[in-house]
């Protein structure tokens, strides 16, 4: 297969996004609490720096919650583990109610420092203070800064592979799946 050349023209959206789905990536749920909270399953995310202790999110500018992080100060990250794959799956769903009634069906918990909805027995969950915001293209490049960081139950993360939701698979010393 001859590789496609960037010189001057765009890669087609498709070919682009199956060729970037090699890469595999952890899924979180991002959200904004307040009147009109939100939520939104996300796999691009990144620590950025230890000190300060900053993450990024970056989110489509036609997205629903690029409009809610515009609007608020603050937002949270869940980091999902292999058992939360209906969250994210939830969260991903444009056809799920919007505002509170998202979460209606989905174990949450306020964050102690901002309110923001974090979900329950994630990884991990974060509360972050809006830093800055830089263009990306057709995201924006939301960086947080830390209020908070608590470690959940340790378990698999829920991965994103492909195009598809994947778990980790384990192999013995011989090469045998476990």
């Amino acid at each position: 297969m001859a590789p496609e050349r960037l010189s001057g023209r765009a890669l087609e959206p498709g070919t682009l996004r199956r060729s970037l789905g090699a890469f595999a990536t952890g899924v979180t749920l991002v959200t904004v609490g307040g009147r009109t909270p939100h939520g939104m399953t996300a796999n691009s995310f990144t620590s950025v720096s230890l000190d300060p202790p900053l993450v990024l999110v970056c989110v489509d500018r036609g997205a629903l919650m690029h409009a809610s992080l515009e609007s608020h100060a603050h937002f949270g990250l869940s980091v999902l583990s292999s058992r939360q794959e209906p969250v994210a799956r939830h969260f991903a769903d444009r056809r799920r109610p919007l505002g509170a009634a998202q979460f209606d069906t989905v174990d949450w918990f306020p964050g102690r420092a901002t309110g923001v909805p974090l979900i329950r027995d994630a990884l991990v969950t974060l509360e972050c203070a809006v830093w800055r915001g830089y263009a990306g293209g057709d995201h924006t490049i939301y960086v947080g800064r830390l209020l908070t960081l608590t470690d959940g139950p340790e378990a698999e993360a829920l991965l994103f592979h492909a195009g598809r939701f994947r778990q980790l698979s384990h192999t013995d010393s011989s090469g045998v799946a476990t």
